[in-house]
């Protein structure tokens, strides 16, 4: 879902943030050593050969994928190329994310060619609230696409976790 990366001098950690955890480190660690190899390859690359580099990987698990727009974004993209039905896809996706007691409001849309129809439209459904010109509201928005065998499905996911800040008692100002 996310990396992030922190810099100190000749010390670099890389933060992976990920719903799979067990697919990027394979069988014995496997996958964190090719990581390891490609970015120290790189770096290398830019510093130099001669540079000592400290490297430290570490892989975070998402514990509430439904919490998450770009892991459920990227879930109704794959199901999408399985050929799954559209609509089921997006009733599936909403229900999943309602689930979650944190959540206040959710919305998913697709756009393209849906169900292989010639023309292109787009369709959404939502449930709860989502007050997208609320700027202290705490939406998770991510857009992805699907790769079909009639053309590219544009989703789009918003999911609403409540206000920033909180609601100011009525006597302050």
């Amino acid at each position: 879902d996310a990396v992030e990366i922190e810099r100190s001098g000749t010390a670099l950690r890389l933060l992976i943030k990920t719903a799979r955890p067990g697919l990027i480190i394979g069988r014995g660690g496997t996958g964190i050593e090719e990581i390891r190899k490609e970015v120290v390859r790189l770096l290398e690359k830019l510093r130099g050969p001669k540079e000592k580099i400290d490297l430290a990987i570490e892989i975070q698990e998402i514990r509430k994928p439904e919490f998450h727009a770009m892991v459920m974004a990227r879930q109704m993209a794959g199901e999408l190329e399985k050929r799954i039905p559209f609509r089921r896809v997006m009733k599936q996706t909403l229900d999943r994310i309602m689930q979650s007691k944190e959540v206040e409001g959710a919305k998913v849309a697709l756009a393209g060619r849906l169900g292989g129809a010639e023309m292109s439209r787009t369709e959404w459904l939502a449930k709860g609230k989502i007050p997208l010109h609320t700027l202290r509201a705490n939406i998770d928005y991510a857009q992805t696409e699907a790769r079909t065998t009639y053309g590219a499905i544009g989703i789009k996911v918003w999911i609403y976790k409540g206000e920033v800040f909180g609601e100011k008692e009525k006597g302050e100002r």
